[in-house]
Protein backbone atom coordinates (compact mmCIF):
# COMPACT_ATOMS: atom_id res chain seq x y z
CA UNK A 1 0.00 0.00 0.00
CA UNK A 2 1.49 3.34 -1.05
CA UNK A 3 1.26 6.58 0.92
CA UNK A 4 -1.37 7.89 -1.47
CA UNK A 5 -3.40 4.68 -1.14
CA UNK A 6 -3.36 4.86 2.66
CA UNK A 7 -5.13 8.23 2.87
CA UNK A 8 -8.57 6.65 3.20
CA UNK A 9 -7.28 4.21 5.78
CA UNK A 10 -5.60 6.96 7.78
CA UNK A 11 -8.80 9.00 7.77
CA UNK A 12 -10.79 6.04 9.01
CA UNK A 13 -8.35 5.59 11.89
CA UNK A 14 -8.25 9.30 12.76
CA UNK A 15 -10.75 8.84 15.59
CA UNK A 16 -9.54 5.47 16.81
CA UNK A 17 -9.88 5.34 20.59
CA UNK A 18 -6.92 3.79 22.40
CA UNK A 19 -7.24 0.49 24.26
CA UNK A 20 -8.13 0.53 27.97
CA UNK A 21 -4.87 0.91 29.89
CA UNK A 22 -2.93 2.38 32.79
CA UNK A 23 -0.20 4.92 32.11
CA UNK A 24 2.58 4.68 34.71
CA UNK A 25 4.85 7.72 34.82
CA UNK A 26 8.21 7.29 36.56
CA UNK A 27 9.30 10.76 37.65
CA UNK A 28 5.76 12.10 37.78
CA UNK A 29 6.75 14.98 40.07
CA UNK A 30 9.16 16.40 37.45
CA UNK A 31 8.79 19.19 34.90
CA UNK A 32 8.09 16.92 31.93
CA UNK A 33 4.91 15.57 33.50
CA UNK A 34 3.34 18.87 34.46
CA UNK A 35 4.51 20.91 31.48
CA UNK A 36 3.95 18.45 28.64
CA UNK A 37 2.50 15.03 29.48
CA UNK A 38 -0.61 15.94 31.48
CA UNK A 39 -1.56 18.86 29.16
CA UNK A 40 -1.11 16.55 26.15
CA UNK A 41 -3.30 13.88 27.75
CA UNK A 42 -5.97 16.49 28.47
CA UNK A 43 -5.96 17.49 24.80
CA UNK A 44 -6.36 13.85 23.78
CA UNK A 45 -9.20 13.50 26.27
CA UNK A 46 -10.92 16.58 24.86
CA UNK A 47 -10.79 14.99 21.39
CA UNK A 48 -12.24 11.72 22.75
CA UNK A 49 -9.13 9.73 21.88
CA UNK A 50 -8.53 8.32 25.37
CA UNK A 51 -10.35 5.17 26.49
CA UNK A 52 -13.02 5.44 29.16
CA UNK A 53 -11.17 2.71 31.03
CA UNK A 54 -8.03 4.70 31.70
CA UNK A 55 -5.86 5.60 34.69
CA UNK A 56 -2.56 7.33 35.48
CA UNK A 57 -0.17 6.23 38.22
CA UNK A 58 2.63 8.55 39.25
CA UNK A 59 5.53 6.41 40.45
CA UNK A 60 8.49 7.86 42.31
CA UNK A 61 10.34 8.31 45.55
CA UNK A 62 8.34 11.32 46.76
CA UNK A 63 5.72 9.20 48.49
CA UNK A 64 2.83 11.56 47.71
CA UNK A 65 -0.63 10.34 48.57
CA UNK A 66 -3.27 10.12 45.87
CA UNK A 67 -4.87 13.33 47.11
CA UNK A 68 -1.54 15.19 47.22
CA UNK A 69 -0.76 14.07 43.67
CA UNK A 70 -4.20 15.15 42.46
CA UNK A 71 -3.89 18.53 44.15
CA UNK A 72 -0.45 19.09 42.64
CA UNK A 73 -1.61 18.18 39.13
CA UNK A 74 -4.70 20.39 39.51
CA UNK A 75 -2.51 23.36 40.39
CA UNK A 76 -0.06 22.65 37.57
CA UNK A 77 -2.64 22.22 34.81
CA UNK A 78 -3.91 25.75 35.42
CA UNK A 79 -0.45 27.00 34.46
CA UNK A 80 0.56 24.65 31.67
CA UNK A 81 -2.64 23.72 29.81
CA UNK A 82 -2.44 24.65 26.11
CA UNK A 83 -6.19 25.08 25.75
CA UNK A 84 -9.21 25.64 27.93
CA UNK A 85 -10.03 22.46 29.87
CA UNK A 86 -13.65 21.88 30.76
CA UNK A 87 -14.21 21.24 34.49
CA UNK A 88 -15.97 17.94 33.72
CA UNK A 89 -12.96 16.69 31.76
CA UNK A 90 -10.51 17.60 34.49
CA UNK A 91 -12.70 15.94 37.11
CA UNK A 92 -12.63 12.82 34.95
CA UNK A 93 -8.81 12.96 35.04
CA UNK A 94 -8.63 13.62 38.78
CA UNK A 95 -10.67 10.50 39.47
CA UNK A 96 -8.06 8.50 37.55
CA UNK A 97 -4.88 9.92 39.10
CA UNK A 98 -2.99 7.79 41.59
CA UNK A 99 0.41 7.94 43.26
CA UNK A 100 2.66 5.19 44.54
CA UNK A 101 6.04 5.31 46.24
CA UNK A 102 8.55 3.30 44.24
CA UNK A 103 12.23 2.92 45.07
CA UNK A 104 13.72 1.43 41.95
CA UNK A 105 17.22 1.42 43.49
CA UNK A 106 16.19 -1.47 45.77
CA UNK A 107 15.39 -5.06 44.96
CA UNK A 108 11.65 -5.66 44.67
CA UNK A 109 11.22 -1.90 44.41
CA UNK A 110 8.22 -2.28 42.09
CA UNK A 111 6.16 -4.66 44.21
CA UNK A 112 4.02 -1.81 45.57
CA UNK A 113 3.48 -0.59 42.02
CA UNK A 114 2.41 -4.08 40.98
CA UNK A 115 -0.21 -4.15 43.72
CA UNK A 116 -1.52 -0.73 42.76
CA UNK A 117 -1.72 -1.75 39.08
CA UNK A 118 -3.90 -4.70 40.08
CA UNK A 119 -6.15 -2.42 42.14
CA UNK A 120 -6.50 0.08 39.31
CA UNK A 121 -7.14 -2.72 36.83
CA UNK A 122 -10.15 -3.86 38.83
CA UNK A 123 -11.48 -0.37 39.55
CA UNK A 124 -11.13 1.05 36.03
CA UNK A 125 -11.27 -2.17 34.01
CA UNK A 126 -8.00 -1.51 32.20
CA UNK A 127 -7.63 -5.20 31.23
CA UNK A 128 -4.04 -5.23 32.50
CA UNK A 129 -2.68 -3.10 29.65
CA UNK A 130 0.10 -0.83 30.93
CA UNK A 131 2.37 1.83 29.42
CA UNK A 132 5.49 2.69 31.45
CA UNK A 133 6.86 6.20 30.77
CA UNK A 134 10.47 6.85 31.86
CA UNK A 135 10.34 10.59 32.66
CA UNK A 136 13.61 10.20 34.57
CA UNK A 137 17.34 10.80 33.98
CA UNK A 138 18.70 8.28 31.44
CA UNK A 139 21.00 6.63 33.98
CA UNK A 140 17.92 5.52 35.93
CA UNK A 141 16.31 3.63 33.04
CA UNK A 142 18.27 0.32 33.39
CA UNK A 143 17.45 0.14 37.12
CA UNK A 144 13.74 0.74 36.51
CA UNK A 145 13.69 -1.89 33.77
CA UNK A 146 15.37 -4.35 36.15
CA UNK A 147 12.80 -3.68 38.87
CA UNK A 148 9.91 -3.99 36.42
CA UNK A 149 11.35 -7.28 35.20
CA UNK A 150 11.66 -8.62 38.77
CA UNK A 151 7.99 -7.80 39.33
CA UNK A 152 7.06 -9.49 36.01
CA UNK A 153 5.50 -6.25 34.76
CA UNK A 154 7.07 -6.07 31.28
CA UNK A 155 6.09 -9.47 29.96
CA UNK A 156 2.90 -9.33 27.90
CA UNK A 157 0.45 -12.03 26.85
CA UNK A 158 -2.34 -12.47 24.35
CA UNK A 159 -4.68 -10.96 26.96
CA UNK A 160 -2.84 -7.71 27.67
CA UNK A 161 0.05 -5.57 26.39
CA UNK A 162 2.95 -3.80 28.09
CA UNK A 163 4.99 -0.95 26.56
CA UNK A 164 7.97 1.21 27.52
CA UNK A 165 8.56 4.86 26.58
CA UNK A 166 12.17 6.02 26.84
CA UNK A 167 12.99 9.75 26.75
CA UNK A 168 16.17 11.06 25.16
CA UNK A 169 19.08 11.07 25.50
CA UNK A 170 19.14 7.41 24.55
CA UNK A 171 22.69 6.70 25.63
CA UNK A 172 25.72 8.97 25.87
CA UNK A 173 27.72 7.41 23.05
CA UNK A 174 27.65 4.30 20.88
CA UNK A 175 28.72 1.90 23.65
CA UNK A 176 26.15 3.15 26.16
CA UNK A 177 23.34 3.19 23.56
CA UNK A 178 24.19 -0.35 22.54
CA UNK A 179 24.24 -1.46 26.19
CA UNK A 180 20.86 0.15 26.86
CA UNK A 181 19.36 -1.51 23.79
CA UNK A 182 20.69 -4.87 24.95
CA UNK A 183 19.16 -4.33 28.41
CA UNK A 184 15.78 -3.49 26.93
CA UNK A 185 15.73 -6.18 24.25
CA UNK A 186 16.51 -8.91 26.78
CA UNK A 187 13.15 -8.34 28.45
CA UNK A 188 10.97 -6.74 25.74
CA UNK A 189 10.29 -6.97 22.03
CA UNK A 190 11.25 -4.07 19.77
CA UNK A 191 7.54 -3.39 19.20
CA UNK A 192 7.14 -2.75 22.95
CA UNK A 193 9.85 -0.06 23.05
CA UNK A 194 9.11 3.56 22.12
CA UNK A 195 12.24 5.75 22.01
CA UNK A 196 10.65 9.17 21.97
CA UNK A 197 11.90 12.18 20.00
CA UNK A 198 9.58 15.13 20.53
CA UNK A 199 10.63 16.71 17.21
CA UNK A 200 8.80 13.89 15.43
CA UNK A 201 5.60 14.96 17.15
CA UNK A 202 5.63 18.29 15.31
CA UNK A 203 3.08 18.49 12.52
CA UNK A 204 5.54 20.16 10.15
CA UNK A 205 8.09 17.36 10.63
CA UNK A 206 5.47 14.70 9.95
CA UNK A 207 4.43 16.69 6.88
CA UNK A 208 7.86 16.30 5.25
CA UNK A 209 6.96 12.87 3.89
CA UNK A 210 3.50 13.95 2.76
CA UNK A 211 4.91 17.05 1.09
CA UNK A 212 7.52 15.05 -0.80
CA UNK A 213 5.71 11.89 -1.77
CA UNK A 214 2.19 13.21 -2.35
CA UNK A 215 3.32 16.02 -4.67
CA UNK A 216 4.97 14.83 -7.85
CA UNK A 217 5.98 18.39 -8.76
CA UNK A 218 8.52 18.31 -5.93
CA UNK A 219 9.46 14.64 -5.71
CA UNK A 220 10.49 14.60 -9.39
CA UNK A 221 13.13 17.27 -8.66
CA UNK A 222 14.17 15.90 -5.24
CA UNK A 223 17.60 14.63 -6.28
CA UNK A 224 21.15 15.60 -7.21
CA UNK A 225 20.16 16.57 -10.75
CA UNK A 226 18.22 19.58 -9.49
CA UNK A 227 19.26 20.23 -5.87
CA UNK A 228 22.53 22.00 -5.11
CA UNK A 229 22.56 21.66 -1.30
CA UNK A 230 20.34 21.17 1.74
CA UNK A 231 20.59 23.14 4.99
CA UNK A 232 18.95 22.03 8.25
CA UNK A 233 18.99 24.55 11.09
CA UNK A 234 17.78 24.35 14.69
CA UNK A 235 18.65 27.67 16.32
CA UNK A 236 17.71 28.75 19.82
CA UNK A 237 17.92 32.19 21.40
CA UNK A 238 17.78 30.68 24.90
CA UNK A 239 20.83 29.52 26.84
CA UNK A 240 20.96 26.40 29.02
CA UNK A 241 18.16 27.79 31.25
CA UNK A 242 19.09 26.16 34.55
CA UNK A 243 20.17 22.88 32.90
CA UNK A 244 23.88 23.63 33.17
CA UNK A 245 24.77 20.38 34.95
CA UNK A 246 23.01 18.26 32.31
CA UNK A 247 24.22 20.27 29.35
CA UNK A 248 27.84 20.38 30.50
CA UNK A 249 27.94 16.59 30.28
CA UNK A 250 26.33 16.43 26.86
CA UNK A 251 26.63 19.42 24.53
CA UNK A 252 24.94 20.28 21.26
CA UNK A 253 26.20 17.30 19.23
CA UNK A 254 24.67 14.79 21.64
CA UNK A 255 21.65 16.90 22.55
CA UNK A 256 20.49 17.86 19.06
CA UNK A 257 22.47 16.47 16.11
CA UNK A 258 22.44 12.71 16.61
CA UNK A 259 18.71 12.60 17.27
CA UNK A 260 16.56 15.58 16.19
CA UNK A 261 18.56 16.81 13.20
CA UNK A 262 19.44 13.32 11.95
CA UNK A 263 15.74 12.43 12.03
CA UNK A 264 14.88 15.50 9.95
CA UNK A 265 17.76 14.68 7.60
CA UNK A 266 16.40 11.15 7.10
CA UNK A 267 12.85 12.32 6.39
CA UNK A 268 14.19 14.86 3.90
CA UNK A 269 16.43 12.47 1.98
CA UNK A 270 15.03 8.93 2.30
CA UNK A 271 13.40 6.98 -0.50
CA UNK A 272 9.62 6.57 -0.57
CA UNK A 273 8.56 3.68 1.65
CA UNK A 274 6.65 0.87 -0.03
CA UNK A 275 4.09 1.02 2.76
CA UNK A 276 3.26 3.79 5.19
CA UNK A 277 3.91 1.71 8.29
CA UNK A 278 6.50 1.67 11.06
CA UNK A 279 8.85 -0.95 9.69
CA UNK A 280 8.86 0.39 6.11
CA UNK A 281 9.50 3.99 7.15
CA UNK A 282 12.15 3.09 9.73
CA UNK A 283 13.89 0.83 7.22
CA UNK A 284 14.04 3.72 4.72
CA UNK A 285 15.56 5.92 7.43
CA UNK A 286 18.09 3.24 8.27
CA UNK A 287 19.17 3.04 4.62
CA UNK A 288 19.99 6.76 4.76
CA UNK A 289 21.90 6.47 8.03
CA UNK A 290 23.90 3.58 6.57
CA UNK A 291 24.74 5.74 3.53
CA UNK A 292 26.16 8.72 5.44
CA UNK A 293 29.88 8.95 4.75
CA UNK A 294 31.88 8.21 7.95
CA UNK A 295 33.95 10.99 9.50
CA UNK A 296 37.72 10.54 9.53
CA UNK A 297 40.13 12.45 11.79
CA UNK A 298 41.65 14.16 8.77
CA UNK A 299 38.22 15.34 7.59
CA UNK A 300 36.76 16.60 10.87
CA UNK A 301 38.63 19.96 11.02
CA UNK A 302 37.25 20.81 7.55
CA UNK A 303 33.73 19.42 7.92
CA UNK A 304 32.76 20.04 11.57
CA UNK A 305 32.69 23.26 13.61
CA UNK A 306 32.09 23.47 17.33
CA UNK A 307 31.45 26.70 19.20
CA UNK A 308 30.56 28.06 22.61
CA UNK A 309 28.62 31.24 23.34
CA UNK A 310 30.23 34.22 25.02
CA UNK A 311 28.42 37.14 26.63
CA UNK A 312 26.27 39.32 24.40
CA UNK A 313 22.76 40.66 23.92
CA UNK A 314 19.49 38.94 23.05
CA UNK A 315 16.60 41.31 22.27
CA UNK A 316 18.67 44.15 23.78
CA UNK A 317 19.05 42.23 27.05
CA UNK A 318 22.57 41.44 28.27
CA UNK A 319 23.22 37.71 28.74
CA UNK A 320 26.18 35.93 30.28
CA UNK A 321 28.70 33.59 28.68
CA UNK A 322 28.17 29.83 28.82
CA UNK A 323 31.02 29.38 31.30
CA UNK A 324 29.28 31.85 33.63
CA UNK A 325 26.06 29.82 33.72
CA UNK A 326 25.20 28.03 37.01
CA UNK A 327 26.56 24.48 37.31
CA UNK A 328 28.85 24.91 34.28
CA UNK A 329 32.60 24.35 34.67
CA UNK A 330 34.64 27.54 34.35
CA UNK A 331 36.99 25.83 31.88
CA UNK A 332 34.27 23.88 30.06
CA UNK A 333 35.04 22.74 26.54
CA UNK A 334 31.45 21.66 25.89
CA UNK A 335 30.03 22.96 22.63
CA UNK A 336 26.83 25.01 22.53
CA UNK A 337 26.98 25.23 18.74
CA UNK A 338 27.71 22.65 16.05
CA UNK A 339 27.81 22.93 12.27
CA UNK A 340 28.76 20.00 10.08
CA UNK A 341 28.77 18.87 6.50
CA UNK A 342 27.11 15.55 5.72
CA UNK A 343 27.58 13.55 2.53
CA UNK A 344 25.24 10.73 1.55
CA UNK A 345 26.79 8.12 -0.70
CA UNK A 346 23.87 6.89 -2.80
CA UNK A 347 22.56 7.49 -6.30
CA UNK A 348 20.00 10.13 -5.34
CA UNK A 349 22.28 12.37 -3.26
CA UNK A 350 25.80 11.79 -4.53
CA UNK A 351 27.56 15.17 -4.76
CA UNK A 352 24.92 17.10 -2.76
CA UNK A 353 26.30 18.49 0.52
CA UNK A 354 23.91 18.61 3.46
CA UNK A 355 24.77 21.17 6.13
CA UNK A 356 23.45 20.87 9.68
CA UNK A 357 23.74 23.51 12.37
CA UNK A 358 22.33 23.98 15.83
CA UNK A 359 23.19 26.33 18.64
CA UNK A 360 22.11 28.19 21.74
CA UNK A 361 22.07 31.95 22.33
CA UNK A 362 21.75 32.66 18.62
CA UNK A 363 19.96 35.71 17.23
CA UNK A 364 16.56 34.04 17.07
CA UNK A 365 14.67 30.80 17.58
CA UNK A 366 14.07 29.02 14.31
CA UNK A 367 14.06 25.45 13.02
CA UNK A 368 13.85 24.94 9.27
CA UNK A 369 14.97 22.86 6.32
CA UNK A 370 16.24 24.77 3.28
CA UNK A 371 16.34 23.08 -0.13
CA UNK A 372 18.49 25.16 -2.47
CA UNK A 373 18.08 24.28 -6.14
CA UNK A 374 20.79 24.50 -8.75
CA UNK A 375 21.05 27.77 -10.65
CA UNK A 376 20.39 26.41 -14.13
CA UNK A 377 18.68 29.34 -15.82
CA UNK A 378 17.72 28.58 -19.38
CA UNK A 379 18.08 32.19 -20.61
CA UNK A 380 20.81 34.77 -20.20
CA UNK A 381 19.01 38.01 -19.34
CA UNK A 382 22.17 39.99 -19.96
CA UNK A 383 22.14 43.49 -18.45
CA UNK A 384 18.54 43.32 -17.25
CA UNK A 385 18.32 44.91 -13.77
CA UNK A 386 17.89 42.39 -10.96
CA UNK A 387 17.27 42.82 -7.26
CA UNK A 388 19.04 40.21 -5.13
CA UNK A 389 18.42 37.46 -7.67
CA UNK A 390 19.41 34.15 -6.06
CA UNK A 391 18.84 30.43 -6.77
CA UNK A 392 15.37 29.06 -6.10
CA UNK A 393 14.90 27.82 -2.56
CA UNK A 394 12.22 25.88 -0.76
CA UNK A 395 12.04 26.37 3.01
CA UNK A 396 10.19 23.91 5.25
CA UNK A 397 9.52 25.84 8.46
CA UNK A 398 9.33 23.68 11.58
CA UNK A 399 9.20 26.27 14.38
CA UNK A 400 8.19 28.70 15.72
CA UNK A 401 5.81 29.29 12.80
CA UNK A 402 5.07 26.14 10.84
CA UNK A 403 4.81 26.52 7.09
CA UNK A 404 6.40 26.31 3.65
CA UNK A 405 8.05 29.08 1.62
CA UNK A 406 9.04 28.87 -2.05
CA UNK A 407 11.33 31.59 -3.42
CA UNK A 408 11.53 32.28 -7.14
CA UNK A 409 12.33 35.06 -9.59
CA UNK A 410 9.61 37.21 -11.15
CA UNK A 411 9.32 40.31 -13.31
CA UNK A 412 8.93 43.59 -11.45
CA UNK A 413 5.78 45.42 -12.69
CA UNK A 414 6.56 48.39 -14.91
CA UNK A 415 7.80 49.43 -18.33
CA UNK A 416 11.38 48.31 -17.73
CA UNK A 417 12.14 44.58 -17.79
CA UNK A 418 13.68 43.77 -14.42
CA UNK A 419 13.49 40.87 -11.95
CA UNK A 420 13.51 40.25 -8.24
CA UNK A 421 12.93 37.30 -5.91
CA UNK A 422 9.44 36.63 -4.56
CA UNK A 423 8.45 34.45 -1.62
CA UNK A 424 5.31 32.33 -1.82
CA UNK A 425 4.80 31.88 1.91
CA UNK A 426 2.26 29.37 3.24
CA UNK A 427 1.59 29.39 6.99
CA UNK A 428 -0.12 26.36 8.47
CA UNK A 429 -2.06 28.59 10.85
CA UNK A 430 -3.74 30.36 7.92
CA UNK A 431 -5.14 27.07 6.65
CA UNK A 432 -5.56 24.88 9.71
CA UNK A 433 -5.96 27.42 12.50
CA UNK A 434 -3.74 27.92 15.51
CA UNK A 435 -2.42 24.67 16.91
CA UNK A 436 -2.96 24.05 20.62
CA UNK A 437 -0.89 20.87 20.66
CA UNK A 438 2.53 20.62 22.32
CA UNK A 439 3.70 17.75 20.11
CA UNK A 440 3.39 15.07 22.76
CA UNK A 441 -0.26 14.41 21.90
CA UNK A 442 0.67 12.59 18.70
CA UNK A 443 3.49 10.63 20.31
CA UNK A 444 1.50 9.59 23.39
CA UNK A 445 -1.46 8.62 21.24
CA UNK A 446 0.75 6.48 19.01
CA UNK A 447 2.17 4.75 22.08
CA UNK A 448 -1.34 4.05 23.33
CA UNK A 449 -2.41 2.49 20.02
CA UNK A 450 0.93 0.71 19.51
CA UNK A 451 2.12 2.55 16.39
CA UNK A 452 5.95 2.74 16.30
CA UNK A 453 6.25 4.78 13.09
CA UNK A 454 7.40 8.02 14.75
CA UNK A 455 9.88 6.29 17.08
CA UNK A 456 13.49 5.30 16.52
CA UNK A 457 14.37 1.65 16.13
CA UNK A 458 17.36 0.16 17.97
CA UNK A 459 19.57 0.07 14.87
CA UNK A 460 18.57 3.66 13.97
CA UNK A 461 19.86 4.89 17.32
CA UNK A 462 23.09 2.89 17.25
CA UNK A 463 23.94 3.91 13.69
CA UNK A 464 23.40 7.57 14.55
CA UNK A 465 25.75 7.29 17.51
CA UNK A 466 28.25 5.51 15.29
CA UNK A 467 28.25 8.51 12.95
CA UNK A 468 29.01 11.10 15.66
CA UNK A 469 31.29 8.96 17.85
CA UNK A 470 34.44 9.73 15.80
CA UNK A 471 33.72 13.45 16.20
CA UNK A 472 33.29 13.13 19.98
CA UNK A 473 36.53 11.17 20.28
CA UNK A 474 38.39 13.67 18.09
CA UNK A 475 37.23 16.55 20.30
CA UNK A 476 38.46 14.78 23.43
CA UNK A 477 42.03 15.10 22.20
CA UNK A 478 41.69 18.31 20.16
CA UNK A 479 43.41 21.55 21.06
CA UNK A 480 41.40 24.21 22.85
CA UNK A 481 41.49 26.55 19.86
CA UNK A 482 39.19 24.17 17.95
CA UNK A 483 36.38 25.49 20.17
CA UNK A 484 35.17 28.65 18.43
CA UNK A 485 33.78 31.38 20.69
CA UNK A 486 30.83 33.40 19.34
CA UNK A 487 28.95 36.31 20.84
CA UNK A 488 25.41 35.69 22.07
CA UNK A 489 22.85 37.18 19.72
CA UNK A 490 24.76 36.36 16.51
CA UNK A 491 24.29 33.55 13.98
CA UNK A 492 27.20 31.57 15.43
CA UNK A 493 30.98 31.39 14.98
CA UNK A 494 32.67 32.73 11.85
CA UNK A 495 34.12 29.26 11.25
CA UNK A 496 30.60 28.02 10.46
CA UNK A 497 30.39 30.53 7.60
CA UNK A 498 33.79 29.43 6.32
CA UNK A 499 32.58 25.82 6.34
CA UNK A 500 30.23 26.70 3.48
CA UNK A 501 32.50 29.28 1.87
CA UNK A 502 35.01 26.50 1.19
CA UNK A 503 32.30 24.99 -1.02
CA UNK A 504 31.43 28.40 -2.57
CA UNK A 505 28.11 28.46 -0.70
CA UNK A 506 26.43 30.47 2.05
CA UNK A 507 24.03 29.76 4.88
CA UNK A 508 20.46 30.80 4.22
CA UNK A 509 19.57 33.70 6.53
CA UNK A 510 17.21 32.81 9.35
CA UNK A 511 13.57 33.13 8.25
CA UNK A 512 11.68 36.16 9.47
Amino acid sequence: MTIAETKTLQNSLANQVADPCTLVIFGASGDLTKRLLIPALCNLGARNLLPKNFAIIGAGRSGMTDEEFRSQMTADIKTFATTNIEPELWQWFVERLYSVKTDFTCANGCETLKQRLDEVKEKHQTRGNALFYMAVPPDSVPEIVERLTEANLIKQTNDFWRRLIIEKPFGHDLDSARALNQTLLKVAEETQIFRIDHYLGKESVQNIMVFRFANGIFESTWNNKYIDNIQITAAESLGVEGRGAYYDNNGALRDMIQNHLFQMLALTTMEAPKRYDAESVRECKQNIFNSIRPYQNTDIPLTVVRGQYAAGKIDDQAVCAYREEPSVRKDSMIETFVALKVLIDNDRWSGVPIYLRTGKRLSKRVTEIVIQFKDDRLTDFGDMPTKNLTPNTLVLKIQPDEGICLQFGAKVPGEVLSMQMLAMDCKYSDYFGKQTKNGYETLLYDCLIGDCLLFARADNVETNWGIVDPILKYWQNAAQDTLQVYSSGTSGPIAADKLLERDSRKWQKFSK
